[in-house]
């Protein structure tokens, strides 16, 4: 019997391959005998790093960049040699984790670091970069990137902007002679679960500010400097990406990997699928058994039991999720792949406790759906 195992990581809890290796045990204390395969998800948020190193046997490497509010933090981005690919999780440099609650400036924060990572992935000879999207600080439109690669964004005077959002509003003219001539060569992957436009209700500003900090006047003000900032992108690059999908995604970053690196928007459990082989693990499969922490309504819009059960779906196999907790208007899964889902707690149990004890209930459950399957198999 050969069964794969493809969870996203439990946020606050386990990362995906601990998730894999938890399932992987209770299946084999019914199964000692079965195939099983574990393959780590992500979808393109924090943790997209650590499963596609785990399945490429890739190299993590560091390096020291400017956080969303100028201090200078140590990055991780993946390295994987045999093919010339880096993996970026922009959340390393410029995302959420790095600023603390009472800290969170949507107008001021940026993406700066982000570049910088970049900057070294062409250091390192990259022919290609995966940029995961996902936990953003910023709302800058992805500038503060540009700059760290040689976009000069110059106010009337001729000064260099400051950093964050907000100041795009004094955007006067946009230098390219110095960008970094080695992105030309460089194939860009943007891997997020995000569709948002730039600007508008649906932008950037108006969905994600908030959380980042932005109070309803500031959200206003965010908008309107970025549409400022699309519009003399458009003048200088002779093309206008604010509209497409995904151009939203990471206050902005999207947009800025469209319209400067020529990016391809692609969801991220695709782009995580492709790069562990997942479509091939499934061939012969019997049964695969996916997860999140949240499984519900939202996991259509891309999330990775969605991407899984799809890849499934078209060799016939059937997934079961098992999830942390099972949300409204998870059923509706049902009608694209995914053959049945378990919640992990076994009876009242507090978040704490249930992120603390993961690894033995993510096991009980493996062991439960073993036994359940095995009832079909009985004559």
């Amino acid at each position: 019997m050969k069964i794969v195992i493809a969870p996203d990581s439990f946020k606050d809890s386990l990362c995906a391959q601990g998730v894999a290796d938890a399932i992987a045990l209770g299946l084999a204390d019914v199964w000692p005998d079965a195939q099983l395969v574990k393959c780590p998800m992500a979808d393109g948020g924090e943790g997209t790093i650590e499963s596609v190193l785990a399945a490429c046997d890739g190299q993590l490497r560091r390096v020291d960049v400017r956080g969303p509010l100028g201090a200078t933090v140590k990055a991780a981005w993946g390295w994987l040699p045999h093919n010339h690919t880096a993996i970026i999780e922009m959340a390393e440099a410029s995302g959420l984790q790095r600023v603390p609650l009472d800290q969170r400036d949507a107008c001021i924060s940026s993406t700066f670091g982000t570049g910088q990572l970049i900057r070294a992935a062409l250091d390192a000879g990259a022919q290609r970069v995966i940029l995961a999207i996902g936990g953003s600080a910023t709302n800058d439109g992805g500038a503060g990137a540009m700059q760290a690669l040689g976009v000069k964004l110059l106010d009337a005077q001729g000064r260099e902007l400051a950093p964050g959002g907000l100041a795009l509003a004094q955007l006067a003219r946009i230098d390219l002679s110095d960008i970094d001539p080695r992105l030309a060569e460089v194939r860009f992957d943007i891997a997020a679960d995000v569709d948002n436009p730039l600007c508008g209700p649906h932008g950037a500003s108006a969905i994600f500010g908030p959380q980042k900090g932005a109070s309803p006047d500031q959200v206003r003000q965010l908008d309107d400097a970025l549409g400022h900032f699309a519009g003399l992108c458009a003048h200088v690059l002779s093309h206008d990406v604010r509209d497409e999908p995904g151009s939203g995604a990471a206050g902005g970053l999207g947009f800025a990997a469209k319209a400067f690196l020529g990016a391809q928007f692609k969801a991220g459990v695709e782009v995580v699928a492709e790069l562990v082989g997942l479509a091939e693990a499934v061939k012969n499969a019997d049964l695969v058994i996916t997860g999140e922490g949240r499984f519900d309504a939202q996991t259509l819009r891309g999330k990775t039991p969605f991407g899984v059960a799809r890849i499934a779906r078209q060799q016939g196999v059937p997934v079961i999720v098992i999830a942390g907790t099972l949300g409204e208007g998870y059923q509706a899964l049902y009608q694209h792949g995914i053959d049945a889902a378990f919640a992990l707690p076994s009876g009242p149990m507090s978040l704490v406790r249930a992120c603390a004890d993961a690894p033995r209930l993510l096991r009980e459950r493996a062991v439960d759906i073993a036994r359940v399957w095995q009832l079909g198999s009985k004559p």
